[in-house]
């Protein structure tokens, strides 16, 4: 059975986002200028190695997380544009109650019940399964216990409040973290 991995940036109290929403914050918030330390980098990228398919809400998709990347996949001189075109080339699945129809290349729609859903593409065949999504779309997903790897980038910052993702007590089992010379220390968690 195929894995459900997380991939998100967080402050060091455990938030996605300011109050407003804002993420200027982070040490790199997918602005041309790749701030992060070409290690990190490279894990990052090869993090999407692992895997095939990529999970959105339908608000992360619409503010254009997809256009975003297949943009950044034609510049040839991007450093970024490696992991943009594994991105691009990624099947997608936007979760939405609203969209009849893909807007995106390479990208279906799933409208059903999310627990039935999900663990449907667990049970395709492939590669793993990677979320990126805001706060509401993520902690549907942990509430539903649907996580099996979680890898938070922690930026070195504390919001004392904001936008966080976990909404109840959630065990996990750490497997490793790794700081980097940018000062983004990675943690992989595991349900226990």
């Amino acid at each position: 059975m195929r894995k459900l991995k997380l991939q998100v940036q967080i402050s060091i109290d455990g938030y996605i986002a300011d109050t407003a929403g804002k993420t200027d914050w982070m040490v790199w918030n997918w602005s041309e200028d790749w701030t992060w330390d070409k290690e990190l980098q490279y894990d990052f990228t090869e993090l999407k190695t692992s895997i095939d398919t990529v999970l959105l809400s339908r608000k992360m998709a619409k503010e254009g997380f997809i256009d975003h990347w297949a943009s950044v996949a034609k510049k040839s001189d991007d450093p970024q544009a490696g992991f943009a075109r594994s991105i691009t080339a990624a099947k997608k699945v936007v979760f939405t109650k609203t969209l009849e129809k893909s807007e995106w290349e390479n990208t279906l729609l799933a409208k059903g019940n999310l627990v039935d859903e999900v663990n449907a593409l667990k049970q395709q065949e492939g590669k793993d399964l990677i979320v990126y999504g805001g706060a509401t779309f993520l902690s549907s997903l942990i509430e539903a216990d649907l996580i099996d790897e979680y890898y938070l980038f922690v930026n070195p910052v504390a919001l004392g409040e904001g936008i966080g993702m976990f909404t109840k007590k959630h065990k996990l089992k750490a497997e490793f973290s790794h700081t980097y010379a940018c000062g983004i220390t990675v943690m992989k968690l595991v349900r226990p």
